[in-house]
């Protein structure tokens, strides 16, 4: 195969080693942000504690963390300000759905509050 533009890959190869020295690993612009890294880490929490729950809450929680994920995601691709703006609005809200959706398993004993913080006493808020 040759590396005519035709049939050179714009892929870069998944690798679970750092990049050689000299080469910069290439980011998503969501993966530049805090808010994304702390999403991620919350959506993985969540989906934990979600095993805990009837079906219902189960499936809500999951779709409103994963929702902050990839609304945050999509909005830091986007170039538009106001669409920017549109989706982040849209993760904040899924981000109020799970909080809520956290006081309903702490109401019902399923989670305690230690159980359901996102991060680390000492880091809240700053990575």
């Amino acid at each position: 195969m040759s590396n005519t533009p035709s049939t050179h890959s714009t892929v870069a190869p998944a690798s679970d080693s750092a990049p050689p020295r000299g080469e910069r690993e290439i980011l998503l612009d969501a993966e530049r942000l805090d808010v994304y890294r702390v999403a991620l880490e919350f959506q993985s929490r969540a989906a934990g504690l979600a095993l805990r729950a009837d079906a219902v809450v189960r499936d809500q929680l999951r779709r409103a963390s994963l929702s902050i994920v990839l609304n945050i995601a999509e909005g830091a691709g986007q170039r538009s300000r106001p669409q920017k703006r549109h989706l982040y609005a849209i993760a904040r809200g899924s981000a109020m759905e799970s909080a809520a959706i956290l006081d309903v398993l702490r109401s019902l004993g399923v989670a305690s509050p230690g159980s359901i913080r996102p991060w680390p006493e000492g880091r809240r808020g700053h990575p």
